[in-house]
């Protein structure tokens, strides 16, 4: 028989802490909250390691008595709320009383506080074992230290992140803090180092603190009351999106949470403005009766429930459509003016960046961060040599007005080009089956072309091909893009980056998630051309770009690259230049309706070497083919 075991305290307070702090973003997540339902208006964080060797928050608020701090470090132990009725009108932050508790369960933790009037005393605790409470010296409010986060859990500290991405994750939540409480002061401190700074002085100065003070203008500003519900903060205009959803940050009742119901009704108001691949930017600010609300579903209490979805969801679409639109209604959610404070970057010690009043347009000195358009001078074919082939010269397009090279030093997978498909291939593996299938199937695809007789074209696009028994009808515009294309991806391989230096240095502005993408993968963006570097937080600088990427456009390049933030560990970057290549092959390729010279068609058709099962980059097919059957089928000469 099975016995049934009755834990002990030090093994359940290790379970619960395992569902309320996860990773050491939850830590500074529970202990800011902490500091904000204590009144704090002053809040410091500070952390190293990505969290794990120290989290220290302190605050001014209204600090803990002597007396209870024994009690601070027991499981379900708050002065949140006292009974059961108070879960029906939660309005603070925190209310379960598992925080410190979990946090010391895993942790060591030392606490220093001081209530108004009396002198501050500290404790510590480690392995839910409460210390010496011993007198202090602390001004005001609360400091807690906590130290070797997971130290006694080695499991689950084998799972965490790498530093950077641990910190990355907890700036991101001190972000939102800092938009969610726009009138509370705030410090971040990174291994020592200021990263974030708001000065409490309001939403806007927040905005501006978290975002750079030029995305406040491209927003509405709105404070719009609906069906009882009220709805305040900031909505990107109808011109203004962002390439992921990391943007987008919602408070409900004062709470940071994620909620599908609201979110939808914001997409679905924006859906006739947005493109494929892009996202609304927005601050938002939504307040509920308290009895419309569970907030007591997880112990993350990111997640709540509504009593009836369908009346927050018309509220929130209502308001944020009214005001896309422009409708008569809008005028009353709207807040006309939007102030921005003079912010310096005192943080970076970037002076370059200074951001200034002026009419609502914000000026960056020194710096044009707006997208640039860039394309090269017109050049004539260089005769193509073996000893510099970086060049291609097309025998079909010998006047034409541009020269292109596309080139990029290898990464990890290159796209490897078969007869009808295009995917990635690692060359560290065995792809010997693979490769014997498609190379016997490119044998069965393949015609002697000088046995074909060229017999005209049609439409001057399709070009017209008899050989015995067999018609080939070949596409003139996909068959000579699709030659481009191979002849430039075989000259990528192993090529040196050419690299074009800019005029005037693009600024790319990106949020914590991004930024910390980009230095993960920087070495990848480099070896594309890309000359990047760090300009500020979470701000980069590029002064030179690639020479085969003609005409293209910074903003929405990075854009595709930050698209989908939960694909961004696996993106494969060699996929988007392969895009880019295909675009450089289409626009170069002889176009349907061109009127092709007898040599023109001619070596068009000698570049092709016979290969009639060749695909454009896009996937269309080169060549048809009829017998001699099927067209006798057409007019019935047989049955």
């Amino acid at each position: 028989m099975i016995k049934i075991n009755i834990l002990s305290k030090t093994v359940y307070n290790r379970i619960a802490a395992g569902e309320v702090i996860d990773r050491p973003y939850s830590a500074v997540k529970e202990l800011v909250e902490n500091s904000l339902d204590a009144g704090a208006t002053q809040i410091e964080v500070h952390i190293e390691r990505g969290g794990k060797q120290l989290i220290k928050v302190i605050d001014n608020g209204g600090g803990i008595e002597r007396d209870d701090m024994p009690a601070a470090f027991m499981p379900h132990a708050t002065s949140k709320i006292a009974n059961a009725d108070d879960l029906d009108k939660i309005t603070t932050l925190g209310f379960r009383g598992e925080a410190l508790a979990s946090i010391a369960a895993i942790s060591r933790v030392e606490l220093t506080s001081v209530t108004e009037g009396n002198i501050a005393y500290k404790t510590s605790c480690a392995d839910g074992k409460l210390g010496e409470i011993e007198p202090s010296a602390l001004e005001k409010g609360t400091v807690i230290c906590v130290r070797d986060l997971f130290y006694n859990t080695p499991v689950r500290a084998k799972f965490l992140k790498n530093d950077k991405k641990e910190e990355g994750d907890i700036t991101n939540i001190v972000s939102r803090y800092i938009l969610g409480n726009p009138f509370v002061s705030f410090k971040y401190f990174v291994d020592g180092k200021l990263e974030l700074q708001s000065q409490g002085g309001g939403l806007d100065e927040a905005m501006a603190r978290v975002y750079g003070a030029k995305t406040v203008p491209q927003c509405f500003k709105i404070n719009a009351e609906k069906d009882g519900i009220k709805i305040h903060g900031f909505i990107g205009n109808q011109n203004f999106f962002k390439p992921n959803r990391t943007y987008q940050s919602l408070f409900l009742n004062g709470r940071y949470i994620v909620n599908t119901t609201i979110s939808t009704a914001i997409t679905n108001a924006y859906a006739s403005y947005m493109m494929k691949r892009q996202y609304p930017f927005y601050v938002i600010f939504v307040e509920v009766p308290l009895d419309m609300v569970d907030v007591n579903v997880h112990p993350n209490k990111a997640d709540v429930r509504f009593v009836d979805n369908r009346v927050v969801f018309s509220a929130v679409y209502s308001v944020v459509s009214s005001v896309l639109d422009g409708t008569a209604s809008a005028a009353q959610f709207v807040v006309d003016s939007v102030r921005l404070p003079e912010i310096r970057s005192e943080i970076d010690g970037d002076k370059n960046k200074v951001y200034k009043e002026n009419d609502k347009q914000i000026q960056i000195e020194k710096i044009n961060s707006s997208p640039i358009n860039f394309s090269f001078g017109e050049n004539s074919f260089k005769p193509e040599r073996e000893a510099e082939p970086i060049h291609y010269r097309d025998p079909i397009l010998d006047n034409a007005e541009n020269e292109f090279t596309v080139q990029t030093k290898p990464v990890s997978h290159i796209m490897q080009v078969t007869n009808d498909t295009m995917s990635p291939a690692n060359f560290d593996g065995d792809n010997r089956v693979d490769n014997t299938y498609q190379q016997r199937k490119q044998v069965q695809q393949q015609i002697i072309y000088e046995s074909c007789k060229f017999k005209g074209n049609l439409f001057n696009t399709y070009l017209i091909y008899e050989m015995r028994d067999t018609v080939y009808i070949i596409d003139q515009h996909a068959a000579h893009e699709r030659l481009i294309y191979d002849r430039l991806r075989e000259k990528i391989a192993n090529r040196k980056v050419d690299t074009q230096g800019l005029l005037i240095p693009y600024l790319l502005d990106v949020n914590v998630q991004e930024a910390q993408f980009i230095k993960d993968n920087e070495h990848l963006i480099r070896n594309l051309g890309f000359s990047i570097s760090e300009f500020g937080v979470n701000s980069f600088r590029i002064d030179d770009v690639p020479v085969d990427l003609q005409n293209i456009n910074l903003k929405d390049f990075f854009d595709d690259l930050l698209s989908d933030l939960k694909g961004l560990k696996e993106i494969r970057l060699e996929d988007m230049l392969k895009d880019k290549i295909a675009t450089t092959a289409c626009k170069h390729a002889i176009k349907g309706g061109m009127q092709l010279s007898e040599e023109e068609v001619s070596a068009l058709f000698k570049m092709m070497d016979g290969d009639v099962g060749l695909k454009c980059p896009h996937g269309r097919p080169v060549c048809v083919t009829l017998d001699k059957k099927d067209i006798e089928k057409m007019f019935k000469r047989i049955v």
